[in-house]
């Protein structure tokens, strides 16, 4: 579910949720903290404007899939989030 972020981003990029980190394997194997691994998917919570000549295919609320290292890390009121240009978005789910 999207949050409501009192932040605005410019021109083409997006704020992301990222999602949570599994927390089990398919059979049942718990992962410790140290072996997980970073999401590659999120919930759009904020969507810039887009550019002059191009607008914006994603939109907020919108589920999607990015890169490993994709976009910067921030934290506000207490809640991760990644800021990243919407070229960074691999698919919308």
């Amino acid at each position: 579910m999207a949050t409501n972020v009192n932040i605005t981003p410019l021109h083409d990029r997006v704020i992301v949720k990222p999602a949570a980190a599994e927390e089990r394997t398919a059979g049942g194997i718990i992962i410790p903290d140290t072996a997980k691994e970073k999401p590659q998917r999120g919930t759009v919570v904020a969507a810039g404007p887009g550019k002059k000549d191009e607008p914006m295919t994603v939109k907020t609320g919108d589920t999607i899939l990015y890169g490993k290292y994709a976009g910067t890390e921030i934290a506000f009121e207490g809640v991760d989030y990644l800021i990243m240009r919407e070229s960074d978005i691999l698919a919308i789910i």
